[in-house]
């Protein structure tokens, strides 16, 4: 598996991650199914597993993901050592809704269930703001961060839904490594937004959420001709060709593709040897603009 450095930490992560969501919401697969897909992407060489307090069917469920995600990690039959596991904080699941809360008193109990729903013997690897709560300062939720950092809760933190004046404002409170912002071929705005020409920039590993462009789209790839062109010309998945386009866009971008089915983390991962060129670039990026 390739790899590449996460942030500047030194710490080298699986240049294909996978993203726990889809085995946490309200259609859910069996446990025992989740867990076969996790350990097979650390059969393949993933090593950085994206996860939520929120990822979970709703408030009474909260955790969940991550509770799962430790479960898998402690029941393979391997070194898991070196897997890091990116958890995220602050939005809330009232009636299996999703709403901003970036209370601190908020954001540091649910640190402290993270950090016990993760195993509660090491670190969390990296804690996301998951998105800014207009109702308090970027400061006052990041406090309780980096408050965790100092108690050795969290070893590194990064932000989610964050513009780069909000990216800078949470780096004058905390150091941070990581950006979870959404981008795929039909959501661009990181291009031009100056997010990720910020992150290439400045050493920070970007995290595309939603890469194939929500449930919608990712069940109608095939309709879009360039994507589907080029995946018959190359013999590989219409996946494969958006996590390619994603990967070409960038040095900074980590794909954190969501998979319930083993199927599906084996096809995401077979994109590591799918290369696009310039022109087969823009031949989706002219099509999906349209």
């Amino acid at each position: 598996m390739e790899t590449k450095q996460l942030g500047k930490t030194g710490v080298n992560v699986s240049a294909i991650a996978i993203g726990g969501m889809p085995m946490s919401l309200s259609n859910r697969p069996p446990e025992s199914q989740s867990i076969n897909v996790i350990h097979r992407a650390l059969d393949l060489g993933i090593t950085f597993i994206d996860t939520a307090d929120s990822y979970c069917k709703d408030e009474t469920d909260k955790h969940h993901n991550e509770r799962l995600i430790h479960k898998a990690l402690q029941s393979y039959n391997g070194d898991v050592s070196h897997v890091i596991v990116a958890t995220k904080g602050g939005l809330m699941r009232p009636n299996g809704n999703w709403t901003r809360n970036g209370d601190p008193t908020h954001l540091r109990e649910t640190i402290r269930i993270s950090f016990e729903s993760l195993g509660g013997d090491k670190p969390i690897d990296v804690w996301q703001y998951h998105a800014p709560d207009p109702n308090f300062t970027i400061e006052e939720s990041l406090t309780p961060a980096k408050e965790a950092v100092a108690a050795g809760m969290i070893r590194f933190v990064g932000v989610s839904n964050f513009s780069v004046e909000q990216i800078q404002q949470a780096r004058d409170v905390v150091d941070i490594v990581s950006v979870q912002n959404q981008y795929n071929p039909w959501d661009r705005q990181p291009e031009f937004d100056g997010v990720l020409e910020y992150c290439d920039n400045e050493g920070l590993t970007f995290l595309p959420w939603s890469p194939f462009g929500g449930s919608r789209r990712h069940t109608g790839l095939e309709d879009f001709r360039a994507i589907a062109q080029l995946a018959k010309e190359k013999g590989v998945s219409v996946y494969c060709i958006v996590l390619a386009w994603l990967r070409f866009k960038s040095a900074s971008i980590l794909p954190i593709p969501g998979a319930s089915k083993v199927s599906s983390i084996e096809d995401s991962v077979s994109a590591i040897n799918v290369k696009l060129s310039d022109d087969e670039v823009q031949r989706i990026d002219r099509e999906t603009a349209s």
